[in-house]
């Protein structure tokens, strides 16, 4: 069986890639997995080949992620992603706890984010969440002490968002 190693920070970072690759552009809804180019570059960076198989599997999973984050829940189809898929510890070393997945190549890929979004929401319930901004399809995950962070961006949407409410303010009652 096929084997791929996981690390936990850089397993966020590409989540989150995935959650992000449908984002408003110009008031229409962007699909960034659409470019194969840029999917099969996100299958190499998940330990994978870029394969069309991997690029399938990845597609295949975006959607279910993204109710799954915005539910809470986990969405029957992401068990379909870890079917004959087992995940192993490697030996212990200074940087700490490592993974190894065992099973179909074209499955690791979709898989690795999976158990990423498992391990976000179980280890960090409600930090993965979609952006406080309504016109935003980005998700975050909020590493603050406090716990609130509102938006995807503060430059972005943090900032239209208190522009927004300034301005909201700012008229005359009618």
């Amino acid at each position: 069986m096929p084997t791929m190693v996981r690390s936990t920070q850089d397993d966020e970072h590409l989540l989150l890639t995935l959650l992000n690759s449908t984002p408003m552009e110009a008031g229409a809804v962007t699909d960034l997995l659409a470019d194969s180019t840029y999917t099969r570059a996100l299958a190499r960076d998940l330990g994978g080949e870029g394969t069309e198989a991997e690029v399938r599997e990845l597609r295949r999973i975006r959607e279910p992620l993204q109710a799954s984050t915005i539910d809470g829940a986990p969405h029957p189809d992401l068990d379909l992603a870890l079917a004959q898929v087992v995940q192993r510890p490697l030996p212990l070393s200074a940087d700490g706890l490592r993974w190894e997945l065992e099973g179909p190549i074209e499955k690791l890929v979709a898989a690795r984010v999976v158990i990423a979004w498992a391990q976000v929401t179980l280890t960090e319930p409600r930090r993965l969440r979609p952006c406080g901004n309504d016109e935003c399809r980005l998700f975050l995950i909020d590493h603050s002490k406090s716990n609130t962070a509102r938006w995807c961006s503060m430059a972005v949407c943090g900032n239209r968002m208190k522009a927004r409410r300034h301005h909201a303010r700012q008229r005359p009652p009618s």
